[in-house]
């Protein structure tokens, strides 16, 4: 009995944790007669792979990957080495870093390819609010248009540059 309830709860624990995919080496467990479990190790994740958020675009649940990467709102945005790049836009696959706030990706009302229209958690210096976006890809992936909607939604669009 003992040995059962101790099998489900590393069964529970490594059904949430992995998140990764699901292959024979993964989904088995095996148990020997000592009751002594060995659950095998996730696999590394180097700093440069792409994350989950990452994985989600891809699957058509984040942010489209044609809109992930570095965009600014002027060339030295993309050049600054001094940090003082105020309109530098990062985004990943759940992600909107600027610099001084991050949006956290939330409802998407729509989603192609090169466009998503989606309500983003913002915090930053000291503050959280919550924003709807639409980001908007042009000229071949080079121009990425970002306008708020909603009370309190800056008035014009934003044009950023792709950084190289």
């Amino acid at each position: 009995m003992r040995n059962t309830v101790m099998i489900a709860a590393l069964l529970s624990l490594a059904a949430c944790g992995g998140g990764g995919e699901r292959t024979p080496a993964n989904d088995t467990v095996a148990v020997p007669e000592n009751g002594a479990v060995t659950l095998p190790a996730p696999p590394a994740t180097p700093a440069d792979t792409p994350s989950t958020a990452s994985s989600a675009a891809d699957s058509g649940t984040g942010i489209p990957a044609a809109l992930q990467g570095r965009w600014g709102l002027v060339p030295a945005d993309c050049t600054s080495t001094k940090g003082d790049n105020k309109g530098l836009l990062t985004i990943s696959g759940d992600t909107l870093r600027f610099y001084e706030s991050v949006g956290t990706l939330g409802n998407v009302v729509s989603r192609e390819p090169t466009r998503i229209v989606a309500d983003f958690a913002m915090t930053g210096e000291g503050q959280q609010w919550t924003r709807r976006m639409v980001l908007d890809m042009h000229e071949s992936g080079k121009t990425l248009i970002r306008r708020e909607l909603g009370d309190d939604a800056m008035p014009n669009p934003l044009r950023y540059q792709r950084c190289a």
